[in-house]
């Protein structure tokens, strides 16, 4: 029996970013068999032993032997494989920090006696990376065609500044939310309604221009559609670049230090988790086959 789904169910919300990758074996047995010409036995020991590179797991644009597919069946975009030659790697990469170090050490060392199927990989990165990496998976999981997906946008960044909220609990039967001009930070509900802060609430435009812009049309927030000079003219009536010290006059100069007021300064280290059961099952599979 294949052994639990590690749990991250202890983690905050915001401070786990998952990736799913497909890799085809059949190239890769290919590789070692034909072009290197290893015998098959010794090729699967030597495949069994690989464990892919942090970006090659998570990289938006895979390449081969990696590949993603949404289809029930797919076939290798390289050497038209069938399913039955492919491996799923799933990645989970955690942020390091006071609210995720104890349940992390916790984690890995639940993980400790199954290293041949889990790998932990170590990465020092920077905040602003692990925000974009951040977006990336949070515009994935939203449908930007439900008007709905700009308070769940705003949500995900409030998980992300107060991890230990109960963010579910003040979400439950929300119906809009709004800048106040009475909070000099943070936030507070009224019945349906959610305040924030002037600061709070043009971060979560940003976020959620972010999310959803295009050249042409702008990106959309609660405060409607906005393109770039008017998000940043709107950020400068309501003080927030003054109060940032962002005297810049080029909109993208101001553009990238909203960025890095919202995504935070400073280094972070991430924790990549691999499960690699699939993979090591196929492999044998695979190797069956050859030999």
């Amino acid at each position: 029996m294949k052994a639990a789904v590690p749990d991250f169910s202890e983690f905050p919300p915001g401070t786990v970013t998952e990736y799913t990758t497909l890799v085809c074996l059949a190239c890769i047995f290919d590789i070692f068999t034909k072009q290197i010409g290893l015998a098959p036995r010794s090729a699967y020991s030597e495949i069994k032993r690989y464990l892919p590179t942090v970006d090659e797991l998570t990289s938006r644009k895979a390449v081969r032997p990696f590949f993603d597919s949404e289809e029930k069946h797919p076939r290798c975009p390289y050497c038209d494989a069938a399913k039955r030659w492919h491996a799923r790697l799933d990645t989970h990469c955690i942020e390091g920090g006071k609210t995720t170090d104890a349940p992390r050490r916790k984690l890995v060392k639940s993980l400790e006696k199954k290293r041949d199927q889990f790998a932990v990989m170590e990465v020092k990165s920077d905040r602003r990376r692990a925000f974009f990496d951040w977006l990336d998976t949070l515009r994935i999981s939203l449908d930007l065609s439900d008007p709905e997906w700009l308070i769940g946008a705003t949500k995900a960044l409030l998980e992300r500044r107060e991890a230990k909220q109960d963010w579910d609990a003040t979400f439950e039967g929300l119906r809009s939310i709004r800048p106040s001009a009475r909070l000099e930070e943070g936030w507070e509900r009224e019945g349906t309604r959610l305040f924030l802060s002037p600061a709070l609430y043009n971060e979560s435009l940003l976020v959620q221009y972010l999310l959803s812009r295009s050249h042409e049309h702008g990106g959309r927030t609660l405060a409607g559609r906005l393109t770039l000079i008017e998000l940043i003219r709107r950020m400068r009536r309501g003080g927030y670049l003054e109060a940032h010290k962002i005297s810049d006059t080029d909109q993208f100069e101001i553009f990238e230090k909203l960025v890095d007021e919202v995504a935070g300064s400073g280094n972070v280290k991430l924790y990549f988790i691999v499960d690699r059961r699939d993979f090591l099952d196929k492999v044998k599979s695979v190797y069956a086959a050859y030999a």
